[in-house]
């Protein structure tokens, strides 16, 4: 197969997971690699990775002589290669959908930064300080303006680049358990993109695997 995507371990490769929903809602045939990112190995896998992809890191996707190395670049890529229903048609929702991508591509303005994509899967999770459920009602408040101004089910109405890139963000906060009564637009939709086969089958490989413990997760 020409398609490889070199994908991460999966319960501490976030963006990896971003790139293989993409490529599985698209229905993309491709063969997976996983990298294995953890510590000490990670530092020799990521260097045979940038042997052929300059950011040495994963995700990257080979496409026959075409090597596509970041997670939104190879989002874009899926929708273009598949059938273009992940971003909206309308021109102004489409805007709006890459404003949202572009933000938690930045890091959604440090919202959360010690609640990593690994602590999702710690058998014993502490609680969110005060500054991280300020962070999290702030972006609930994003989520159910969105969901309400365009109907639902999904951010912009039908499944896009923007719920996907999401997940694993959903997935983080929100396996801390925060009080999101206040938002019941929001917990449908994180329950609906939870559902999901794609996202099933990532979490279940993903939750098989021994926790990646990082350190200050509690301070």
């Amino acid at each position: 197969m020409s398609r490889i995507l070199y994908s991460g371990t999966k319960n501490a490769s976030s963006w990896a997971f971003r790139a293989w929903l993409a490529l599985k809602e698209q229905g993309i045939e491709f063969e997976e690699c996983v990298v294995d990112i953890r510590e000490p190995q990670r530092f020799g896998n990521l260097a045979r990775i940038a042997e052929f992809s300059p950011p040495g890191a994963v995700p990257v996707f080979v496409d026959g002589n075409a090597i596509i190395y970041d997670s939104l670049a190879i989002m874009e890529y899926a929708n273009d290669i598949g059938d273009g229903s992940l971003l909206p048609k309308d021109m102004k929702l489409r805007a709006q959908t890459r404003s949202l991508i572009a933000w938690q591509h930045s890091g959604l303005s440090n919202i959360c930064p010690r609640l990593s994509f690994e602590s999702s899967f710690y058998p014993d999770r502490r609680a969110m300080t005060s500054d991280e459920v300020a962070d999290a009602k702030r972006l609930f408040d994003v989520f159910e303006s969105a969901l309400q101004r365009n109907g639902g089910p999904f951010l912009f109405g039908a499944l896009s680049l923007a719920d996907l890139t999401l997940v694993p963000t959903l997935i983080r906060i929100m396996s801390h358990r925060p009080d999101s009564d206040a938002w019941p637009l929001t917990q449908t939709w994180h329950s609906l993109l939870l559902s999901r086969n794609t996202v099933q089958e990532w979490m279940q490989e993903a939750m098989s695997l021994p926790p990646v413990l990082l350190d200050g997760y509690r301070g």
